[in-house]
């Protein structure tokens, strides 16, 4: 993590340094967990750069002058994609003139490419709320996700950088080893919360339910990014006194309102979950994050 540079940390830097001169390839993400792999594939070959913090809500960036600037001196950007970046990255591109990373250009990779997308819709209205046409973007919770778009990735920063082909081919098997290998611990670990009910705030664990079979019960969001209202909370509150719910979940960046509210009247404990890399202490990497996944979960259930 020490070579993912934070916009917020480095602004100053950004105009009176240049970029390492070991580094091959300079790469803009658009959320850390794309930062953490890059480094797991690219080590010191690489100048990583997070456009946003585990603390900021993607869905809400401002495209500031920064985030351009660094943009136009990227030879690699990797974001989600399937519009999760809808409300900003058009502009860093636009702004950016960057003909490297334009859509179709070898410099452009959306991670969601490659990824088994989960809750695509057949037809999109803007009554359903904040629903992604292409699915919901937040792959980043199911570690088989991740071992796919490092493979594809692997692939594209060896086309990107020809000579350093080689590196980033060992790199790639080193971390697909070492993955394979904690996808099995993590399975072993996570068989007692098969089953396990959780309410979320926003609907973005779908991969994680998924993959560990546990039940979404319901949403504090009455709608994709819509905010909870009383009425629903109260709604949500009559749903779930028959059921088995474990926990509230919500990410670091959201209000703890309403899960605090829901949690007093139904004695259902709520608690932060580590929705990317540094949203919680012990995810500092890919491999903390879902091993921290994992601790709060098994913490948690009844």
């Amino acid at each position: 993590m020490k070579k993912i540079i934070l916009n917020i940390l480095l602004l100053p830097a950004l105009f009176l340094a240049g970029f390492p001169a070991q580094a091959a390839l300079r790469v803009f993400t658009c959320e850390p967990e794309w930062a953490s792999l890059a480094e797991e594939l690219g080590g010191d070959k690489l100048d990583i750069f997070s456009a946003t913090r585990a603390q900021q809500d993607v869905h809400y960036i401002q495209a500031r002058p920064s985030l351009i600037a660094r943009l136009r001196r990227a030879d690699l950007m990797i974001c989600t994609g399937a519009d999760l970046e809808i409300g900003w990255l058009p502009v860093l591109l636009r702004q950016s003139a960057n003909p490297k990373v334009r859509p179709g250009q070898p410099g452009f990779f959306e991670a969601s490419a490659y990824a088994n997308m989960l809750e695509v819709p057949d037809s999109v209205d803007r009554a359903q709320g904040d629903v992604h046409p292409f699915g919901n973007p937040h792959i980043q919770l199911d570690p088989r996700n991740i071992s796919s778009v490092a493979a594809e990735l692997a692939l594209r920063l060896q086309s990107l950088d020809p000579e350093n082909g080689d590196y980033y081919s060992q790199r790639h098997a080193d971390f697909e080893r070492r993955w394979q290998e904690k996808i099995s611990e993590w399975n072993e670990r996570a068989k007692p919360l098969a089953g396990m009910g959780l309410i979320v705030y926003h609907r973005s664990w779908v991969y994680l339910v998924d993959w560990l079979g546990l039940r979404e019960v319901g949403a504090l969001e009455p709608k994709p990014g819509i905010p909870p209202s009383t009425g629903h909370l109260s709604s949500l509150l009559r749903q779930i006194e028959n059921q088995d719910v474990a926990l509230t979940v919500r990410s670091v960046y959201q209000s703890a309102r309403a899960t605090e509210w829901l949690s007093r009247r139904s004695g259902v404990p709520a608690v932060v979950l580590p929705h990317t890399v540094g949203a919680t202490a012990g995810a500092d990497d890919l491999f903390g994050l879902f091993d921290s996944l994992l601790d709060i979960l098994l913490e948690h259930r009844q």
